[in-house]
């Protein structure tokens, strides 16, 4: 790699540390709606609703094509955001 390309690598790298830093405060921003959310659940199988999942992965599908992203790693993220959030209101949920 050339100087000029490292130069370049450096700064682009920079601009990434930035957007992680929004995403990280972004993530902590849903996980307080996800804790009020969890809050009004009253029993544990409440917790996953495969219809609403579906509908916020078609949902992202279409945004993501309108916003010419590749599907497949919107897609890909929201899964696993999914997930993680399912086994984080799994880990939380209490019952009352």
């Amino acid at each position: 790699m050339s100087p000029k390309d490292k130069k370049k690598l450096n700064k682009l790298r920079v601009k990434l540390d930035k957007l992680d830093n929004s995403l990280i405060s972004l993530i902590k921003k849903r996980t307080e709606l996800v804790k009020e959310v969890l809050s009004l659940k009253k029993y544990k199988h409440q917790i996953v609703d495969k219809r609403r999942i579906a509908i916020i992965l078609k949902n992202i599908r279409n945004k993501s094509k309108k916003l010419k992203i590749d599907p497949k790693i919107t897609n890909h993220i929201w899964k696993n955001m999914i997930k993680a959030y399912i086994d984080f209101e799994r880990r939380n949920f209490k019952k009352k």
